[in-house]
């Protein structure tokens, strides 16, 4: 089974936010989830991210690979590092 992180969408029409979630590649986009990671509100000012570190490199060690954009949130909490997916030294 391959393993993705990746956005689920919520919330109201024109009023969206985002679950990072861990959930198989084959799954629907906002369909059966293994585990939640995060929020990610792009509509809110600041935009708000909130992300849990460990649970996220507990993924990542086990070989699931974020979205392009589930990445550039990863990166926005500071859970990867710039340069490549490697986890942020701590």
């Amino acid at each position: 089974m391959a393993v993705r992180i990746r956005l689920r969408r919520m919330g109201a029409k024109k009023r969206p936010f985002y679950r990072l979630v861990v959930a198989d590649s084959r799954a629907a986009r906002d369909g059966r989830v293994i585990d939640w990671l995060g929020e990610y509100d792009p509509v809110a000012e600041p935009t708000h991210v909130r992300v849990d570190a460990e649970k996220a490199k507990e993924w990542l060690a086990k070989g699931a690979q974020p979205s392009d954009t589930a990445r550039r949130v990863l990166r926005l909490a500071g859970v990867l590092d710039g340069a490549s997916d490697e986890p942020a030294a701590e």
